[in-house]
């Protein structure tokens, strides 16, 4: 079983190796680091990462994954990542993104139709893609699975490795990486957080993330 992680220039780190970390565990993984060119790709939170594989390596695979970025949407003018996304996505099993990465997927053509999330601040931009935005932390339809923000791929992967191997086998890696959130604050998503924290959250994510004209533009690999 192949799974394609697309890495490019300014991703989160935690939206692919989140899910990478369950994921490559599967019985029979191939897990491949996919970028236009293989080499070292940096992420926005100063961390490094190794692309193993270049597009043209990797023709076809069962799993695809998309991490998202601050600046993910700048990819929807880069014709080289969309086609491999598409070439990709029509060979697949399943087709999955964590955070913005469904932006990309968006761009690409895939969400047209669909029922998606994404990380909350830009729910709304899934319905210039055609996708109907659903406040969920984990949503399917058809091969297509969405995450919602960052730590929600861990939450997308278990539940993909539970419809890959079965369920006792995604119970185990969930026990093994000993993942049993009890976050120390009760502030995770805009319905819990409080109006002063979600203010400046909003602030913050404003200074952030891609403009919506894409003027800002960050490098793929």
């Amino acid at each position: 079983m192949r799974l394609a992680f697309l890495f490019y220039d300014g991703m989160t780190a935690l939206d692919a190796l989140g899910p990478h970390e369950i994921l490559s565990r599967l019985p029979g993984a191939e897990t491949l680091r996919v970028a236009r060119r293989p080499g070292l790709v940096a992420t926005d939170s100063g961390v490094s990462l190794l692309a193993s594989s270049g597009f043209s390596d990797v023709p076809q695979a069962d799993v695809l994954v998309i991490p998202g970025a601050a600046t993910a949407t700048s990819l929807r003018g880069d014709e080289d990542t969309l086609r491999w996304v598409r070439a990709i996505h029509g060979s697949s099993t399943w087709t999955t993104s964590v955070c913005t990465g469904s932006l990309i997927l968006g761009a690409a053509g895939v969400l047209d139709g669909l029922r998606a999330t994404t990380h909350w601040a830009v729910h709304d931009r899934l319905r210039e893609h055609g996708a109907q935005p659903v406040a969920a932390r984990v949503v399917e339809d058809g091969k297509v699975v969405t995450a919602a923000g960052v730590s929600a791929g861990i939450d997308m992967a278990l539940i993909l490795a539970g419809k890959i191997a079965g369920s006792d086998v995604a119970r185990a890696l969930q026990l093994a990486i000993e993942y049993d959130p009890a976050p120390p604050f009760d502030s995770g998503s805009p319905a819990k957080a409080s109006p002063a924290t979600l203010a400046a959250v909003r602030t913050i994510m404003g200074r952030s993330f891609e403009p919506r004209d894409g003027s800002r533009r960050s490098s793929a690999r």
